[in-house]
């Protein structure tokens, strides 16, 4: 049996690839000309080269797959070309589900985000059913990855055999670009992370995350979404946790809201003058800090079997993941591999 993952070079979808191999899945990787394939080195992938937005060509690497993995995304909170995010998460998810729908396809699995989940006023745990709107969703990612969920759902109602994962926030190896979280976690272990603000988030192993997608193939309801999620923790937590990993001292300083967006203001003023600058805070991920992003992932666990891999061991193997390629330049870390 083949499966289309699109985003197999990125950090969820190459977790997914690995897992659908482990399934023993003939796996086609949709890549971008040019992309970097580090990722998925030496693993028997066929790749095809092509781009969301280009129609008959995803219809061509569709074809002949009995499954397809929908993980491609332009996962980003600063973006110098805002439309660029919209035609890639909502017009490529939409030319994504047209073409498995064309082919035939027996299952196709979308993941789309927690970020489009609603959250709830008194902090508890948010689920698949929490309520939530356009206008609740701060910034063009969350706003482009809640469009593209409505439409995958439209294509359910038109009988695509579609099943929606909303992972919450990944860790663990192979964060190659990295992801905001994944920067966070090396800033931490290079030793530029001074302070922290009041949030809270959910986080969950990558690796997990990956096994809940093929999970979802297999015991899914169509048309309905699952969190993959596990650990609900402060930032405050979570920097203790990886203080206990790593050695490093956590921050103890916590920023107050007020303060992180005037910085944040800053440091995108700064980016739009200087195009080489990428800004470490934006507006955006300051808005969304002022909430704690906490969700109930028992759906999944109850209804797919989801595993809750300890985050301590998520962590550590995302910084063997860094060090043994050349992300951690802290000299206290240098005998990270000798320690672990």
């Amino acid at each position: 049996m083949r499966a289309l993952v699109t985003g197999g070079t990125g950090f969820v979808g190459s977790s997914v690839v690995r897992r659908l191999l482990l399934q023993g899945m003939d796996v086609r990787a949709l890549v971008r000309e040019g992309s970097n394939r580090q990722v998925l080195d030496g693993l028997p992938v066929e790749y095809v080269t092509g781009d969301l937005r280009d129609f008959p060509g995803l219809k061509k690497a569709v074809k002949d797959c009995q499954q397809v993995y929908h993980a491609a995304a332009l996962y980003t909170y600063w973006h110098r070309d805002r439309k660029e995010i919209y035609d890639i998460n909502v017009e490529g998810t939409r030319n994504v589900m047209q073409a498995t729908m064309e082919c035939d396809v027996a299952r196709v699995v979308y993941t789309s985000s927690v970020a489009t989940l609603g959250l709830l006023a008194d902090g508890t745990p948010a689920d698949e059913w929490t309520t939530s709107s356009l206008t609740d969703m701060i910034g063009d990612y969350k706003r482009s990855k809640f469009m593209a969920e409505e439409v995958v759902r439209q294509f359910a109602s038109r009988g695509l055999p579609v099943v929606i994962v909303n992972p919450s926030t990944p860790l663990g190896p192979r964060d190659i670009k990295p992801t905001p979280t994944g920067q966070m976690v090396l800033d931490f272990v290079n030793g530029k992370m001074p302070a922290y603000v009041d949030t809270g988030l959910n986080f969950v192993d990558v690796e997990d995350v990956a096994l809940g997608h093929w999970q979802a193939a297999q015991k899914g309801q169509v048309g309905e979404r699952y969190i993959l999620g596990c650990r609900n923790m402060t930032l405050a937590e979570f920097f203790h946790q990886l203080s206990q990993v790593t050695g490093q001292p956590a921050p103890r300083v916590r920023i107050p809201h007020a303060a992180a967006m005037f910085y944040a203001y800053i440091d995108t003023s700064l980016a739009r003058i200087n195009r080489r600058r990428i800004p470490r805070a934006t507006l955006d991920t300051v808005r969304l800090s002022h909430k704690h992003m906490y969700f109930d992932s028992s759906r999944a666990v109850n209804e797919l079997g989801f595993p809750q891999t300890d985050i301590a061991e998520s962590l550590k193997k995302a910084v063997d993941w860094y060090h043994a390629n050349g992300y951690i330049a802290n000299a206290k870390l240098k005998r990270w591999g000798k320690l672990a």
